[in-house]
């Protein structure tokens, strides 16, 4: 104990911090530079983020695309307030619902919705963040 207490002693002693003008040049390819430039444009301008869908309809054949427009528009005449996506991955479509920040959120409006769509559930997604005031 007696030991490591000299050793950092004797390294602090011997060790001296020089203070400049307050000056420091960095010295780094320019490279570095339009990548961080580029970084800060894509955050200003990201219009996704991580978030929270309920996923409504999921089906893949030959009239899944119109039943899969049927159920959007079913939705949307029963929630106008939310948002409906319909997306394709082939060779499914889907349709999710609403823009939730949170796990919490999405459960929330999914027991509003259960009975109109008893195979419904919660997965996440990249949502449209919520607009700033």
């Amino acid at each position: 104990m007696n030991r490591i207490l000299i050793t950092i002693l004797f390294l602090m002693a011997f060790s001296s911090v020089k203070a400049q003008d307050g000056q420091a040049e960095i010295i780094q390819d320019k490279k570095v530079d339009l990548l961080v430039d580029k970084y800060i444009f894509l955050n200003r301008h990201q219009f996704t983020l991580s978030g929270w869908r309920i996923q409504i309809f999921f089906d893949a054949g030959a009239n899944s695309k119109r039943k899969a427009t049927e159920v959007l528009k079913q939705f949307n005449e029963n929630y106008p307030e939310s948002q409906a996506y319909l997306s394709f991955k082939e060779p499914y479509y889907r349709v999710r619902v609403g823009d939730f920040r949170s796990r919490l959120e999405a459960e929330g409006f999914l027991k509003k919705i259960k009975p109109q769509y008893p195979n419904a559930f919660a997965t996440s997604d990249l949502i449209n963040p919520p607009p700033i005031n």
